[in-house]
């Protein structure tokens, strides 16, 4: 039994348009309701890091529960690499506001404590990364990827990127491809729990730009439909 997870109801609705109407999805509520033929629950996590945290809590004792899809919008730090409406899996999740702030951002490790030291790939601790094995995930979950699908790094932030110049901050510090609000958290809710996770993105905006011109969430979510019907067919 699968979880579909989502930020918001909108990005849910979007995902899931071709399996029929959804049932109402209260947020942090897990509502059962049938994906591709398989028995599945669906998630309103509500925006951001700490609703994300609080609705898998919630989530991960269901029965028979085989892995977690997080579905949604993210920016892109890059358009001509990741443009407007492109399908993105994601292959690291980064949380760039843990540890010790400094002129360059947060150092991980300045308060010397990890925040798990018994899981994660970095000698068993869990810093501000987590590496995502996607097709792991995805064989797991008995889901299909396009091999035109690039894979990514995101970065999770409590606040939407609106600067150029945070934007290229937080580029040449994580090396990361896009900006999203949820993803470290349930990666790393999945990770502590041993739940396959595959984080699937679709590009709405770029990031620091608050340009019309750079923005198409109309054109991201009819994307994500379309994704979702191919990585669930």
């Amino acid at each position: 039994m699968l979880l579909f997870t989502a930020a918001t109801s909108q990005e849910l609705s979007a995902a899931l348009r071709d399996f029929g109407p959804l049932p109402d999805c209260p947020q942090g509520v897990p509502v059962g309701h049938a994906v591709a033929g398989r028995d599945a629950h669906l998630l309103v996590s509500g925006v951001g890091l700490v609703n994300a945290a609080w609705s898998l809590g919630r989530a991960v004792s269901l029965p028979d529960l085989s892995g977690v899809i997080n579905i949604g919008v993210a920016g892109s730090f890059d358009p001509v690499m990741l443009p407007l409406r492109q399908a993105v899996l994601v292959r690291r999740e980064i949380w760039p506001e843990y540890g010790l702030w400094t002129p360059k951002g947060a150092d991980a490790r300045g308060l010397g404590f990890a925040q798990h030291s018994n899981v994660g790939t970095d000698g068993g601790a869990v810093w501000d990364r987590i590496d995502l094995d996607v097709n792991e995930a995805a064989l797991a979950m008995g889901l299909h990827l396009d091999d035109e699908w690039p894979q990514a790094a995101s970065l999770s932030v409590s606040s939407v990127t609106t600067t150029s110049e945070r934007a290229a901050m937080l580029r040449r510090t994580y090396a990361a491809d896009l900006e999203n609000m949820e993803g470290f958290a349930l990666a790393y809710g999945c990770l502590c729990a041993g739940l396959p996770f595959l984080e699937l993105r679709c590009v709405s905006n770029k990031v620091g730009s608050r340009r019309n011109e750079d923005w198409d969430i109309c054109g991201a979510l009819a994307a994500l439909g379309h994704t979702v019907a191919q990585l669930t067919g």
